[in-house]
């Protein structure tokens, strides 16, 4: 058997395989394809947009249009400075957005979970089995879903919606043309593009382990290893996999009877060497070291190291680079044959009786192979790991230095022989994934943020990739990507941190006015203190009907809708398991439905009807959200969050709840509170607003959308920051601090100082509302800077809203009992918005600027002691149209003549001889290929790949040709 391989001799090296694997894939002569029509269309939208915006003078008319506004002092400084909403920060590199992040409502089932490249293609597995793939040369162009680049798509495997078939792993085989997907159901499946319908289509399947398999790598012999739970590893040889590949399709089918019995379980040879550790945890990471040819394999927080060529087990050491000792393998059971035997167990019971010696040894093992079952299993869901130090992602650097990643935020350095050479740690969270180029290695963390370091553990810089955990990188056409865990891909210049950058972001930015778009939405929101009744359907309409007609979301809070000791402490047991709500709330919510469905009435089409999107109740206070149909589609991530006041800050008589959603790509955070009552506690009403600013923290599911969806919420959290766009996440700044706008509202039950009854009353019915806001307890400590600062609220020119007669109309209903409570503006609606200043615009920068449109109560609503009372934002929302600017982005890339000079430089390489172009090998020939660098300024990195091996016949022509998975070389080749 002769083997060949194929290099340049004695001429100039051409651009290393290095560079042609994870450069452009676009070819240089080729003109960029013209943008579709509506691309263009869109493009000359937001041109006429910006114009309209900048050109015309609207802004006096405008103004007018609105309610002037108080704003109190202390805003824009700690806890109350506004996020950076810069769309191109300048500590974050621009980025090419593969895949916009998606609401989570719409990816129940079908969340991504990993991905992994080839030569010309980046793939993606789902929650559903499915795998979707993107082309390198269509990445800047105009997709057709979710304003993702182009991609197509596999079907959705059956799995009656357990996630059964969800996709744990990926590897691309460069050599077969293939992508494996590893599967939670235990199979492994090949994929391939079908020609005909332009879909991947699973070609191949197999079940390679009982439990889900965690790991997939493809060795240098072109061997596909596996890893499962409880330290299972199979491999399937090269040939194997190559007679499966040979099938055709109608003898497909017998490629799964094939690949099942043709693996090697490396548990034969461990047991063999006499380790056991290795088999104590999951094997979640394979890395296959190409330069020593040897595989790693990890467990929880052990390492084995294999022979990739021998398959033998060289060493088994832990996370602090101890070995571990071999042990009496004898006790370890052979999990793959357990069922097995057990059956044997059971069909020999009666011939075992009379065998007492054999029967009670056979007795004796199967009880320690039960415990030691038991043990593993626990063991393997962190039952006995410090869980804190687990490891969690590995990466091999140009160096031939071994890179761990750990939960903690440790970063370990080991040599190819594990041994440790060196720790660090840059950021406290998890690493989730490493991947490395060139000289740099990149790390993902679960705090959304990618680090990038040179050889020896240098940062070189960092920023927020993400709202949400970086789970998978991967590389390809000259970008490292990013999959977030809410699904969004976005891809990183290669040259990042460098000068490309700043070229990228001069560019994208003056381009901006190209791809922002304005979007006008009305909020109608409304605070009603119910007092424990409930209301008539008329008074809910007299409450809503004069503006809910033309809004787009709308946002109600009520307070007191339950009370009473006993309630109060079987909802604070509630919450304490997980679980909100009461019969009382919900009848209110199906009264608003009922309501808002009569008012716009039953025949209107589905776009115009109100959904209920989510709801969050903590004892007496509730707060829901309802969303018009044709704005549902913008609408999503919701969340829920509530914050006792009451007593030892545990009960939920006072304290608010709240809920977070994302519009338009912009984060609304909408807040109901019921404060301390009594005339003289605004210090306790202050302290409960400092509470509830500080503590709320978004995490609860509580959308609608689908009863799918609610559950998936929990399990893709959003990030505190979420929104974040600097080098750093706003740690320690409070989640209400980092959304776009803030509307508190409820009862905040401050009172009326240093008025009496009579006074109150007669200037009311004179309407001689001035004077009394002047001794408005809000205003004064707004205006003190001591509550909601930096918050605004519409002049108050409606009568106060506290306290009244029940089922007494008018403004002759107030208080006429013993106590006659002075009358005051208890009831309030307030907000901050994206603005710096009072004349900030509307913009990237400043995304949501929002004015008051309408401001007042129902004064004919006698159901409670309180008055309702309404108030209507009109808001303008910039967000980026993801499509047009990664055409924008791409046209920069192709067309811009200094980004092309700096590219170009980056595939040029020193002046390289190579020894031969041609080498054959006959029996045990040893053959020597020298590569020489003559340049004395660069280093040249070079990857040699065998493309397969032929049979050299004697006239010198090569047949047979026999390639090899992901470029492997024949396992008796040997390179030293």
């Amino acid at each position: 058997m002769n083997s060949d391989m194929d290099a340049n001799d004695d001429v100039s090296s051409p651009t290393p395989r290095i560079f042609d694997r994870y450069a452009s894939s676009s070819d240089d002569e080729s003109q960029p394809p013209y943008p579709s029509l509506h691309s263009t269309n869109r493009r000359l939208d937001y041109m006429i947009q910006f114009l309209d915006r900048n050109l015309l003078p609207q802004h006096t008319s405008r103004s007018n249009a609105f309610l002037p506004e108080f704003v109190a002092k202390g805003g824009g400084q700690g806890i109350f400075k506004l996020p950076d909403r810069r769309a191109l920060h300048p500590n974050r590199p621009p980025h090419l957005e593969v895949r916009p992040h998606p609401l989570r409502e719409t990816q129940f089932g079908r969340f991504l979970k990993t991905i992994a490249s080839t030569e010309r293609q980046l793939c993606a597995g789902s929650e559903s089995g499915a795998v979707r793939v993107w082309d390198f040369k269509d990445l800047y162009e105009e997709g057709e879903e979710e304003d993702a680049a182009p991609f197509r798509e596999s079907y959705a495997l059956q799995s009656n919606g357990n996630g059964n078939s969800a996709v744990m792993c990926m590897v691309g085989d460069e050599g077969n043309g293939v992508v494996w997907s590893g599967h939670r159901d235990g199979r492994i499946r090949g994929w391939k593009m079908d020609c005909e319908s332009g879909r991947f289509k699973e070609g191949w399947c197999w079940h390679a382990h009982r439990g889900p398999v965690l790991s997939i790598v493809f060795t240098c012999y072109g061997d596909l290893w596996s890893g499962s739970e409880g330290g299972n590893i199979r491999i399937w040889p090269w040939e194997a996999i190559e007679n499966a590949l040979s099938l055709t399709m109608e003898e497909r089918h017998m490629a799964s009877l094939l690949m099942e019995r043709s693996f090697v379980d490396l548990r034969s040879q461990v047991a063999v060497n006499g380790f056991s550790s290795i088999l104590n945890s999951d094997i979640n990471c394979l890395l296959s070291d190409n330069i020593r040819a040897k595989v790693w394999s990890s467990g929880y927080l052990s390492f084995a190291l294999w022979d990739a060529r021998t398959r033998e087990l060289l060493k088994v050491f832990n996370i602090d680079g101890q070995i571990e000792n071999r042990a009496d393998f004898s006790l370890v059971p052979d999990f793959a044959l357990e069922d097995e035997i057990k059956m044997k167990v059971v069909s020999s019971s009666k011939k075992e009786r009379t065998q007492s010696s054999f029967g009670f040894f056979q007795q004796s093992r199967n009880a320690i192979m039960g415990a030691a079952d038991a043990v593993r299993r626990v063991a393997a869901k962190g039952g006995f790991v410090d869980d804190s130090r687990r490891i969690e992602a590995l990466t091999i650097t140009i160096d031939g230095m071994i890179w761990v990643g750990c939960a903690n935020g440790l970063l370990i350095q080991w040599d190819g022989n594990g041994n440790r050479i060196q720790d660090l740690q840059h950021h406290p969270s998890a690493v989730l994934c490493l991947c490395s180029f060139g000289s740099q290695v990149w790390a993902g963390y679960a705090s959304g943020i990618v680090c990038v370091m040179d050889l020896e553990g240098n940062k070189l810089r960092e920023w927020v990739a993400h709202s949400s955990p970086v789970l998978k990188m991967a590389i390809g056409a000259g970008y490292i990507y990013t999959l977030a865990k809410h699904g969004g891909i976005r891809g990183w210049n290669i040259t990042s941190p460098g000068t490309l950058d700043s070229i990228l972001r001069s560019e994208l930015t003056a381009k901006g006015f190209l791809y922002t778009r304005i979007e006008n939405l009305k909020i109608l929101t409304g605070t009603w203190n119910v007092g424990q009744g409930r209301a008539s359907k008329g008074s809910l309409e007299s409450w809503l009907r004069s503006a809910v007609s033309d809004v787009g979301i709308i946002v109600i809070g009520l307070q007191e809708v339950e009370m009473g000791a006993g309630f109060l402490a079987m909802s604070a047991v509630r919450e304490t398991v997980g679980r909100d709500g009461s019969a009382v709330g919900q009848w209110w919510l199906d009264m608003i439905d009922e309501t808002l469905h009569d008012m716009m009435g039953k025949k209107l089409h589905e776009c115009r009807k109100f959904e209920r999107v989510g709801s969050r109740q903590l004892a007496g206070m509730l707060i829901a959200v309802w969303v018009k149909g044709n704005l549902k589609p913008y609408v999503g991530d919701i969340d829920a969050a509530a914050v006792p006041c009451g007593f030892g800050r545990a009960i939920g008589n006072k304290g608010a709840v709240g809920l977070r959603l994302r519009v338009y790509d912009r984060i609304f955070c909408f807040v109901n509170c019921h404060f301390a009552a009594h005339l003289e506690a605004v210090g306790r009403r202050n302290a409960d607003f400092d509470h509830v600013y500080r503590t709320m923290t978004f995490s609860r599911p509580s959308n609608l959308f689908s009863a799918g969806a609610a559950g998936a919420s929990s399990a893709v959290p959003m990030l505190r920051g979420a929104n974040a766009m600097g080098a750093h996440s706003l740690e320690g700044m409070p989640e209400l601090s980092e959304a776009d706008m803030v509307i508190f509202l409820g009862d905040f039950n401050y009172r009326l100082d240093g008025v009496s009854y009579d006074e109150a009353r007669d200037f009311i019915s004179q309407r001689s509302f001035d004077w009394l806001r002047e001794r408005d307890q809000l205003r004064a400590e707004m205006e003190a800077g001591s509550v909601f600062q930096g918050m605004r609220e519409a002049v108050i020119t409606f009568a106060p809203t506290y306290k009244f007669d029940k089922h007494v109309a008018g403004l002759s209903g107030y208080d006429s009992g013993e106590k006659r409570r002075i009358p005051a503006w208890c009831d309030r609606i307030l907000y901050r918005d994206s603005r710096q200043t009072l004349g900030s615009e509307c913009s990237l920068d400043c995304p949501v600027v929002s004015s008051v449109s309408k401001y007042e109560s129902c004064m004919d609503v006698t159901d409670s002691d309180h008055k309702p009372v309404i108030c209507i934002f009109s808001v303008e929302i910039a967000h980026i149209d993801e499509s047009v600017r990664r055409q924008e982005f791409g046209d920069i890339m192709r067309s811009n003549e200094e980004v092309r000079c700096r590219l170009e430089e980056l595939y040029k390489i020193p002046e390289t001889i190579v020894s031969t172009n041609n080498i054959i090998l006959q029996n045990q020939d040893t053959s020597i290929l020298r590569i020489t660098n003559k340049c004395m300024e660069s280093n040249a990195l070079f990857e040699i790949i065998c493309q397969g091996e032929s049979t050299i016949k004697d006239d010198g022509q090569a047949s047979d040709h026999s390639p090899r998975g992901s470029f492997g070389f024949p396992r008796w080749l040997q390179i030293r």
